[in-house]
């Protein structure tokens, strides 16, 4: 199967955020990773499933803003980059990450697309709502990766 490899940079929805935090590779890729994990300190997905290994075709199962959604992870460069994505109400997504060491703190990038017939209805509202999405996932990541307790 042929999976995307990077976002639709020609959806009607692009967003792109980044973030420093002051913590080692590793454990901020642990906790991105770990899926399972992710509502411990993630609190806006309040249900994570993942059985399988962090490799493309690997699928995994969560619940955000109400809604369930089924991802396909399609590319992993290990502690590096992740992209995963799928069809979720309407919505076609494809999320990228990526990991860049700078000094002593990592530089978190994250990218994602969303095209689909809801969004041609209601571009602004849900493009305002995949950033503030993607803001706060990067702040939690932050709090969490510099947490002492982790």
């Amino acid at each position: 199967m042929t999976y995307p490899t990077t976002i639709d940079y020609y959806a009607p929805i692009v967003a792109d955020h980044s973030i420093r935090i002051a913590a080692p590779l590793e454990r901020i890729w642990r906790l991105h990773t770990d899926i399972a994990s992710w509502p411990a300190w993630q609190h806006a997905i309040t249900e994570a499933r993942f059985d399988g290994p962090v490799a493309p075709g690997a699928t995994f199962h969560w619940a955000t803003a109400g809604l369930t959604i089924d991802s396909t992870i399609y590319a992993v460069d290990a502690r590096h980059r992740i992209v995963w994505g799928g069809p979720a109400h309407g919505i076609t997504g494809v999320h990228e990450w990526t990991f860049t060491e700078d000094g002593d703190c990592v530089v978190v990038r994250t990218r994602e697309s969303w095209a689909g017939a809801p969004i041609d209805a209601d571009r602004d509202n849900l493009a305002a709502a995949l950033d503030d999405s993607l803001r706060s996932w990067l702040d939690a990541l932050k709090k969490a990766a510099e947490s002492a307790t982790r």
